[in-house]
């Protein structure tokens, strides 16, 4: 069998947060007055980083500053409202315990800040399976652009191409495909017909093991 690594991108892969993400994305639009449409919401915010939307929202016309505190406020209403909602995608605790079993490498790679992931792992009592997380501090370029998973996979020692990413939304499958890993698409967010640039693609962790992942090398 053949050595490779698993990176796992968190929001949608490790738990089904985006609906909690798009409520607070709401509220926070409401409360800075602005009341955007589910097309304007796809358009500028959906899928794309803090510095990216924020950015966008406000035209431009932020600071660092602002920034950061436009940004701190949304995650913190977004871990308000998941709290005590927060669940591993099914099937996902056992297929950790296989990779430990195994021994196989894990990473995290996303696009959330470490407060995010902190709460994310503190609430599924998944720290302990990851000793390698990049938060959304080590890039400079959110997804699509690569920089996230070539660096994990510098972080891990792997070159790309002896890594599977399991990714839920298309900028990130974008990022893993540019990055030159294999794509896992996990349906939490988009549809099958959606995640079509992938290698596999499954509902859920219970139709995932080793040999699967192994074949796609």
């Amino acid at each position: 069998m053949k050595d490779f690594a698993v990176i796992f991108d968190m929001d949608g892969v490790l738990v089904e947060s985006n609906p909690y993400h798009k409520k607070a994305l709401v509220q926070f639009c409401l409360s800075h007055g602005y009341q955007l449409t589910e097309e304007e919401l796809r358009e500028k915010i959906y899928g794309r980083t803090n510095k990216d939307w924020i950015t966008n929202l406000f035209n431009g016309q932020v600071t660092g500053e602002e920034l950061k505190k436009y940004a701190d406020e949304k995650e913190a209403l977004f871990r308000r409202l998941y709290k005590g909602f927060v669940k591993p995608v099914k099937g996902l605790i056992a297929f950790l315990e296989l990779l430990e079993e195994k021994n196989i490498t894990r990473a995290i790679a996303t696009s959330a800040p470490r407060a995010n992931v902190d709460f994310t792992l503190q609430a599924t009592h998944m720290g302990e399976f990851f000793t390698t997380i990049l938060d959304d501090s080590y890039v400079n370029k959110g997804k699509p652009d690569p920089e996230i998973y070539l660096k994990t996979a510098a972080a891990i020692n792997y070159k790309p191409g002896h890594c599977v990413v399991i990714e839920d939304s298309l900028s990130g499958v974008s990022s893993a495909r540019a990055a030159g890993t294999k794509v896992i698409g996990i349906t939490t967010t988009h549809t099958r017909e959606e995640l079509s640039d992938t290698d596999l693609i499954i509902d859920n962790f219970t139709e995932l093991n080793i040999e699967t992942i192994a074949s796609l090398f």
